[in-house]
């Protein structure tokens, strides 16, 4: 009896070591060297792409990871912190210290460093800390509220600058750019390392509002996480090539980001920073008018006997490329005791796109260049005309 037990004991133990083997048994070698495969693949198979050997016990690190790793290295050193302070003053005047941070970009050894407009708007001093933590004072060399862009400088030895490893950015361009496509935002908003978010392009060719109510043309979109303080800083593809300038967020209620952010152009951000720095200004190009939209005055709409679209003329720059066209003004009757326009032209288009308000008509005579002829679509009275124009280089009152 005894022995039947053992025999069944025995038996019961080969079989388990028998299943065992045969359900967890693998050959023998390095693991990673064979790719996972589901049952999702296609039949045909190709080489497994190499993983980086993890560190300290991490992880592996994916191509993506390794990406976002090397264009960091390469690039985050031309990334600076801005800071600025002005005074304010209280309802009894009295002084209110207060600051300010973004970030900045160096374009050049000369110390040039281009950030946003609203980063150093009203500031009476301002600091940059360079990426070895030293600071240093800024000048402001010129700005454009018109696209939201700013040049400062700071004084330092060409040596210094070249000291900083890898403080040469690469200006890129949005040419060729298609939505999905991966990039990399960093800013410097804290005095301390650098930071980088990811994400993808979600749109190309946005508008973005600014206070002044002109639009910034060709937006980038992204839902990289540009968060405050991270103004100024750089956006970039996974090349390490640099196609914008990272300037607004859309904002929750208690202003964190949603997912929606903005960079400027790099063709932009190239086209102003010249100006700026040779000039001090941008040379903006000039019409000469200033004029309403009439969706806001649909009764004086009505009394010109016309739809409420466009912008009425009401008034034109004497010397002005405006002016030099024979642009009409309307000027104010008085029917029943009550002040109304009496005639002017009507702006409807400008170079054959329709306009119907001044923020439009502003954006877009700044894509132009001062010299350019354009074509203004008018309406005077009931009939309407194509004006020739030569737009003129802006005055200084009017930058």
């Amino acid at each position: 009896m005894k022995n039947l037990i053992k025999v069944a004991i025995l038996s019961s133990v080969t079989t388990a070591a028998l299943i065992y083997v045969l359900l967890e048994w693998r050959p023998l070698g390095d693991i990673r060297s064979s790719p996972l495969v589901s049952w999702a693949s296609s039949t045909s198979r190709t080489a497994a792409s190499p993983i980086a050997e993890p560190k300290e016990g991490n992880g592996p690190i994916s191509e993506d990871e390794l990406n976002n790793i090397e264009v960091y290295q390469k690039t985050n050193a031309g990334v600076v912190n801005i800071t600025s302070a002005s005074i304010a003053y209280d309802w009894f005047n009295r002084p209110i210290p207060q600051s300010g941070v973004g970030s900045g970009v160096i374009i050049d050894d000369a110390g040039h460093i281009v950030t946003n407009h609203h980063v150093i708007q009203g500031a009476e001093q301002l600091e940059v800390t360079l990426s070895d933590k030293s600071t240093h004072s800024a000048t402001l060399i010129g700005d454009d509220p018109n696209n939201d862009l700013a040049v400062l400088q700071i004084n330092v030895p060409k040596e210094k600058l070249a000291s900083i490893k890898s403080i040469k950015l690469t200006m890129g361009t949005t040419k060729g750019l298609q939505v999905g496509q991966k990039v990399l935002a960093i800013g410097n908003p804290y005095r301390l390392d650098r930071t980088l978010t990811t994400g993808i392009i979600s749109s190309l060719g946005r508008s973005i509002p600014l206070e002044n109510g002109r639009l910034i043309e060709g937006a980038i979109q992204t839902d990289a996480a540009i968060n405050p303080g991270n103004s100024g800083g750089t956006m970039i593809k996974k090349s390490g090539e640099v196609i914008g300038i990272n300037s607004e967020i859309v904002s929750s209620a208690n202003g964190g980001n949603v997912g929606i952010g903005f960079a400027i152009p790099v063709e932009t951000v190239r086209r102003i920073t010249t100006d700026l720095i040779t000039l001090g200004y941008v040379r903006h190009p000039y019409l000469g008018v200033d004029a309403v939209q009439l969706s806001d005055f649909p009764g004086d709409a009505a009394i010109l006997g016309v739809e409420p679209k466009g912008l009425l003329v009401i008034r034109v720059t004497p010397d002005s490329p405006a002016a030099s066209a024979g642009i009409q003004p309307t000027r104010a009757g008085v029917i029943r005791g009550r002040r109304v326009p009496v005639g002017g032209d009507i702006i409807t288009a400008f170079d054959g796109k329709e306009v119907n308000s001044s923020s439009e008509l502003g954006t877009a005579i700044d894509r132009r260049k001062a010299g350019e002829h354009v074509t203004l679509t008018i309406l005077r009275g009931n009939q309407k005309m194509q004006i020739p124009v030569t737009l003129q280089e802006a005055p200084p009152v009017k930058r």
